[in-house]
């Protein structure tokens, strides 16, 4: 589950008119000159970086790096830079098994008691379930005790195992589908009772040795170790090195390193019938049972760019961010390795990786500039756009901008780019205004990821939600809630920033919050509130609320 508060980003990257790239190729000039403007959009040269390679069959488009591999000597990253690639390395994982089965040692409808003896219902988890996120083994990562535990120390997958394995699970094998680190670990474990090797050792030997990929390696190898850059987060708006994690922890669902150059060797090996045989490849990229709606194969993704397939990837370790994407076809290839994991979701590697991926296609996304819209004619638009019975989008003007907010989530300010076309702060998300014969506006049609063909969605008539007031509380009434809350292993600071009384949600961006009354808070760039227990000394809890969901957090401190 993610946690439920958000934050918004609203700045929009100022790139190349795509009217320049009407009815023309993506010329390596214009994917050039694209690229570089993210770049310098995105990194800055004195801060922690990324490296990025676009590239079209053999023929490389772009390959280059802003900022910084060590932020304390000023070493910059170069194109060469090593990266902590984190669950990137599912694919190759998931690649080395598949060629296991290929070989005729092991089928993917094999029980997991078969290679790892005595894990609790073993013998109804299949090796398939692991690879496609099916299996209900909980997530180590989402243990409390697993990060207040060996997160710093070394262990075999065997011990790995021994931290997760009699945690409840989140459901029966094969009855739904959630991301799972831990599947991956017990992936790496049938790779080595199968193999005779470290999982590793065994993907050096059966991947990277035979396809030439000589900076992808394991990334508790002191040799790889040593070659990688530094890893950074931000803390209250400052740089900072990134938490202490041994390599050995991500063990095969997250433990490799490697360069955007080995990345697309990569590529273009798997997906050009150079790894696997073309039927265990197919199946590696199709979904099945409750993994199709989550658009999951074995180790990849599906997804869509300018609605052609997109087969990717995205990682996160401490430290570092990675996206990884392939286009067939155009024989696309993208890298965004990063090694900062502070991004706001809207400057990442997923949406920087997109719109390179678009731009190499020839067809980029809509330009991130704004057309001028009157007042009279934004207030036109305001209105509640229902999605179903329980979500719906309120476009609402605030301080002269158009504004969007689904329900439970956060409040963006939306950019007229064309009349009746508003983009989301994203640079992907938009939607067009649909309008009947008479010119009264009737809804919307939204395009998730700026990916057609788009949803309708209509204009109901019920009125605005009203706006929440706040009240003037004493310092003393807003002392009281101060303090830091957990659920399970989500903790929330509230506190005091200068005289700003704010919500922190682990290491996201902190939000203002605001009160209704002596026990209950609200915020704005996001619908949700918090409700504290009543009463005269510290709460002892707080709820919050948001998008129809409440999550009960006990104070700790």
């Amino acid at each position: 589950m993610r946690p439920l508060l958000l934050f918004v980003a609203i700045a929009t990257a100022c790139l190349p008119p795509t009217s320049a790239w009407a009815g023309a190729s993506a010329t390596k000039a214009r994917v050039t000159r694209y690229a570089e403007h993210m770049m310098g959009e995105f990194y800055r040269p004195d801060a922690p970086g990324a490296a990025i390679l676009i590239a079209r069959g053999d023929e490389i488009l772009y390959r280059g790096a802003r900022g910084l591999a060590d932020v304390k000597t000023g070493t910059p990253l170069t194109p060469d830079s090593v990266f902590r690639i984190g669950s990137v390395s599912k694919q190759f994982a998931a690649a080395g098994l598949l060629k296991l089965v290929e070989a005729g040692k092991l089928s993917l409808d094999d029980p997991l008691s078969k290679y790892v003896p005595h894990f609790p219902n073993g013998e109804h988890i299949t090796v398939l379930e692991l690879l496609n996120h099916t299996s209900g083994v909980k997530d180590y990562t989402h243990i409390a005790a697993w990060r207040d535990g060996p997160i710093e120390k070394d262990l075999s997958t065997a011990q790995l195992i021994a931290t997760f394995k009699d945690a409840k699970p989140d459901f029966a094998p094969g009855e739904d589908w959630a991301y799972d680190n831990s599947g991956y670990a017990l992936v790496g474990a049938v790779i080595e009772a199968v193999s005779g090797q470290p999982w590793h050792a065994y993907l050096r030997s059966a991947l990277f040795e035979p396809l030439g990929l000589t900076h992808t390696g394991y990334g508790a190898d002191p040799q790889f170790a040593a070659q990688q850059v530094h890893g950074y987060s931000l803390e209250d708006g400052k740089v900072v090195p990134a938490k202490v994690i041994s390599m050995t922890i991500p063990n095969a669902a997250g433990a490799l390193v490697s360069t955007v150059g080995d990345l697309l060797k990569w590529n273009r090996a798997l997906h050009e019938g150079r790894v696997l045989k073309s039927e265990t490849y197919r199946r590696m990229i199709t979904p099945v049972g409750k993994a199709v709606e989550a658009k999951y194969g074995l180790g990849i993704e599906l997804a869509t760019v300018q609605g052609r397939l997109m087969l990717d990837h995205s990682g996160g370790i401490f430290g570092f961010e990675s996206m990884l994407e392939y286009v067939p076809g155009p024989d696309i290839s993208v890298v965004v390795l990063q090694n900062n994991d502070s991004n706001d979701d809207d400057k990442g590697p997923d949406m920087i990786a997109r719109k390179l991926a678009a731009a190499a296609l020839g067809e980029p996304y809509p330009e991130s500039t704004a057309i001028a819209v009157g007042a009279t004619t934004l207030k036109r638009f305001e209105g509640v756009y229902r999605i179903d019975d329980h979500n719906a989008r309120v476009l609402r003007v605030v301080d002269g901008k158009l504004t969007a907010q689904r329900t439970g989530g956060q409040r963006s300010i939306l950019l007229p780019i064309a009349a009746d076309e508003f983009l989301y702060g994203n640079g992907l998300d938009r939607f067009t205004v649909q309008r009947d014969a008479a010119g009264t506006v009737t809804g919307m049609r939204f395009f998730a990821n700026g990916e057609p063909p788009g949803v309708l969605v209509a204009r109901t008539r019920e009125p605005l939600p009203s706006e929440r007031q706040e009240v003037p509380l004493s310092r003393a009434a807003l002392d009281r809630v101060l303090g830091t809350y957990a659920a399970g292993e989500m903790k929330m600071k509230v506190f005091m920033d200068g005289n700003r009384l704010k919500a922190q949600m682990g290491r996201q961006t902190p939000v203002e919050i605001f009160a209704e009354s002596p026990d209950r808070f609200f915020m704005t760039v996001v619908d949700a509130a918090l409700a504290f227990a009543a009463g005269k000394g510290s709460p002892s809890a707080v709820t919050l609320s948001q998008g129809g969901h409440t999550m009960v957090f006990r104070r700790l401190l």
